[in-house]
């Protein structure tokens, strides 16, 4: 697939971008590209020494506090006695591995890749909170040998700017210095990727640098699982969910034009719906405007969830939070299937490039009703600078 966005909305375009001169054939594999996005296995390995903060940077990219009671154990000791899967709440086909660290008495560092069975991973993030020892340097070069990518991420950057919060050195100061000890301590692994976070705060610091990095070297579908599964928690990260999705709204409207083609008007109509729906609700989540986030979201920010819900007004989202039987803060709406028939997004058409049309338009314009609804609860939040 290129990703020549002027095709989106040219059917013969979005046929060249499948390679498919038929209709008919194109409408299916399309529909086979959806179901692999929404398939693909992402498996992140996260290791470091005990109290470097792995725990908790893998509760905070499954957009869990440490205190909820499916998080991963946290704790100053070494709680990993194993390698550890933990599936994201609403993108469970991405897999965050909590791994022991390595040199620990049950992971000798020569054996360490092999006991966590090395294979099983995309990539490997090593996380410090001080300084990157050096069975940490010894892990990355031996990812290296065998053509893995690595990342090294310096946690708890916010513990660091508390402790010298004394007017003596900027912030900005005090990072660059940070930085400047991570390469120097690195030294040996040529040119390594660090990232300065604190995963209690994923606005500030690196992770949003960590994210577009991650994004551009992984494949198409597993960097739009990963960017898919990470919190919403600023305009930044939002502008780069609405970016990933509207460059696959075309899959969809591809896909679901498809059904023009089924005989039957009754079964095309609803495998139309069908899959319009599933990709409205997988928008509706990966922006995190459901139950579950907006809590998160209302504890991370000390806001009511309830205000944080009266931001949300678009008939999109509120049809989304009634078919998921969620009660928003706001006056009842109409069925989702009613929605989409009031849109516009499931018609009686006979022509495919028409379909695919209309549900390009209808679908881009239900992303931006969301989009819009999304800047509205970050602003009650107060992230939204």
């Amino acid at each position: 697939m290129t990703d020549d966005s002027s095709a989106d909305m040219n059917f013969s375009g979005a046929l060249q971008r499948l390679g498919e001169s038929d209709p008919n054939a194109a409408a299916v594999k399309a529909k086979e590209e959806l179901d692999r996005l929404d398939s693909v296995t992402l498996n992140i390995a996260v290791t470091g020494e005990a109290g470097a903060g792995k725990s908790s940077f893998i509760n905070a990219l499954r957009d869990l506090s440490d205190e909820d009671e499916n998080s991963a154990p946290t704790g100053l000791t070494e709680t990993t006695k194993k390698a550890t899967m933990y599936t994201h709440p609403t993108k469970p086909n991405v897999r965050l591995w909590d791994l022991p660290g390595i040199g620990t008495p049950n992971f000798k560092a020569n054996q360490y890749l092999k006991d966590v069975k090395f294979e099983t991973y995309d990539f490997f993030i090593i996380i410090s909170s001080e300084r990157f020892k050096e069975n940490d340097v010894y892990l990355a070069k031996e990812i290296q040998k065998k053509q893995k990518r690595f990342y090294f991420v310096r946690n708890k950057i916010d513990n660091d700017i508390c402790s010298v919060a004394n007017g003596k050195i900027n912030e900005q100061q005090l990072l660059c210095a940070i930085r400047e000890d991570c390469y120097r301590n690195l030294k040996e692994v040529g040119n390594p990727k660090v990232f300065l976070i604190s995963s209690f705060d994923l606005r500030k610091y690196d992770f949003e640098n960590l994210v577009g990095t991650l994004e551009s070297e992984l494949s198409d579908q597993k960097g739009f699982a990963l960017v898919q599964s990470v919190p919403v928690y600023s305009l930044a990260m939002l502008e780069k969910k609405k970016a990933l999705l509207e460059k696959f709204i075309w899959l969809a409207a591809l896909a679901s034009s498809a059904c023009t083609l089924v005989p039957n008007q009754f079964i095309s109509l609803i495998t139309d719906k069908a899959i319009l729906i599933v990709y409205l609700i997988g928008c509706h989540y990966a922006l995190g405007l459901n139950e579950k986030s907006l809590k998160q979201l209302s504890e991370r920010t000390n806001k009511p969830v309830s205000l944080l819900k009266l931001a949300i007004k678009s008939p999109v989202s509120l049809a989304v939070l009634d078919r998921m039987r969620i009660s928003p803060m706001a006056k009842p709406v109409k069925s989702l299937e009613d929605l989409l028939d009031s849109k516009n997004l499931a018609v009686n058409v006979q022509n495919t490039a028409d379909a695919f049309r209309n549900s390009h338009t209808n679908l881009t314009r239900a992303l931006n009703e969301m989009i819009k609804d999304m800047r509205q609860v970050l602003q009650v939040a107060g992230l939204d600078e």
